[in-house]
């Protein structure tokens, strides 16, 4: 049976302490610092790059971009990030797509702000 993308999101399990799995961030920069800082400043760039023209463009091209956030969220361990991505990608109408992106929005939001303060410090 194949679920609405909003009972997808709502059913993500629970995130790690924070909106970054901090352990994965490390065994993908392989511990070092300046690298996790170089891929906070991208990731955070990217999302806000993509959440942006998914608000301005077809279903096909929405699909396509939630996937490539998807990908990277997983890589830094935003996985908030990454379920709202995959409702994204399953959305069946336009209605839900909506839905799933405002829900996307949000998570990026939480992530972008948890990269501020990792890179503050």
């Amino acid at each position: 049976m194949i679920q609405p993308a909003t009972k997808i999101v709502d059913q993500e399990p629970a995130a790690p302490a924070g909106a970054i799995d901090l352990g994965q961030l490390a065994r993908m920069t392989f511990g070092d610092r300046s690298l996790e800082r170089e891929v906070l400043q991208l990731f955070d760039r990217q999302a806000a790059i993509l959440i942006e023209r998914m608000r301005g463009t077809n279903a096909a091209a929405i699909g396509a971009l939630a996937h490539t956030l998807k990908g990277s969220a997983g890589s830094i361990g935003a996985a908030g990030v990454v379920y709202a991505a995959a409702a994204i990608e399953q959305a069946a109408g336009a209605g839900e797509r909506d839905i799933a992106i405002d829900r996307l929005a949000d998570a990026i939001d939480e992530v972008r702000a948890a990269i501020a303060g990792l890179l503050a410090h």
